[in-house]
């Protein structure tokens, strides 16, 4: 008959185990994405970044109605000090994707430049006949 306290530990043992086999797995490298991926993921970037900023231009026009409504309602108010920069409008989503090198254009595989002698200039023969220390 097993005690409460080996009960604990075959528990305590089996949810280590489990927190080990879960970090392994989080830890693993996945695999580079394919260049179809790489490029609709890049347009999302793109999407989201135009969306910022589309709503920075709303609430840009919001605060300048907020605003000009005060200074109509209030006779006391002051008038504006100096008009920061007018709300940009982002105008429509445009994206252009990066065009794409072909591999022999980029250089990926080129050596830096043209060789002009061999690599070695020791020959095997006067390598042979040199005299030895």
């Amino acid at each position: 008959m097993m005690t409460m306290t080996t009960i604990h530990r075959i528990r305590t043992l089996a949810l280590a185990l489990c927190a080990t086999g879960a970090t392994s797995i989080a830890l693993a490298k996945l695999p580079p994405p394919s260049p179809e991926a790489a490029a609709k993921a890049a347009e999302a970037a793109a999407k989201t970044a135009w969306a910022g900023k589309v709503d920075n231009y709303k609430l840009c026009l919001a605060q300048d109605k907020v605003a000009a409504h005060y200074r109509k309602t209030t006779p006391a108010a002051k008038p504006a000090a100096g008009t920061g920069a007018a709300c940009a409008d982002p105008g429509p989503f445009a994206y252009t994707p990066p065009e794409a090198k072909p591999l022999e254009a980029s250089g990926a595989h080129s050596p830096p430049g043209t060789a002009s002698s061999p690599p070695s200039t020791a020959t095997p023969a006067a390598a042979a006949s040199a005299p030895k220390p």
